[in-house]
C-alpha cells in the first residue's frame, strides 16, 4: 500500500466528516479553507447549495493589510465572518474545518468567531 499526500489525507478527513455535517437554513455551515497563503470562510445552506457570506484574506481591504494565512489572519477572518453572519440574521452555525486540523489559525478563526458572537 502506497503512502498517502498531505492532500489526500486531508480529502480523506474532510469527507469523513461532511458525511455527518451538513448546513441548513436554519443551522447554516462554517466551510473553513486555509491555503499557503490565504484564509478563507464561507456559510453555506447546504439545502439551497447557496452560499449565504463569506470572508478572506483576498478582500480589497485585507489586501491592503497584506495578511497572510497564520494565525493573526484567522483571527480578524473569523471575527468578520461572524459579523457579516449576524448582519443577515444567523447566529448558529456548524463547523467545518474543512478537514484541516483544528489548531493554529483554524482555532484562532473559530474562537474569534465565537467571541464575536457566533453559536457552534
Amino acid at each position: 500500500m502506497s503512502k498517502q499526500t498531505k492532500k489526500q489525507a486531508r480529502a480523506r478527513r474532510h469527507a469523513r466528516l461532511r458525511r455527518r455535517l451538513a448546513g441548513t437554513a436554519a443551522v447554516p455551515r462554517l466551510s473553513v479553507c486555509r491555503t499557503g497563503s490565504h484564509i478563507y470562510a464561507q456559510i453555506i445552506d447546504d439545502d439551497r447549495m447557496t452560499t449565504l457570506t463569506a470572508a478572506s484574506t483576498l478582500e480589497k481591504d485585507m489586501r491592503e493589510q497584506k495578511l497572510r494565512a497564520n494565525v493573526a489572519a484567522g483571527a480578524i477572518i473569523g471575527k468578520r465572518i461572524a459579523e457579516k453572519a449576524l448582519a443577515i440574521n444567523i447566529k448558529s452555525v456548524v463547523f467545518d474545518r474543512g478537514g484541516f486540523l483544528y489548531h493554529g489559525c483554524i482555532k484562532a478563526l473559530a474562537d474569534a468567531a465565537r467571541e464575536a458572537g457566533l453559536e457552534f
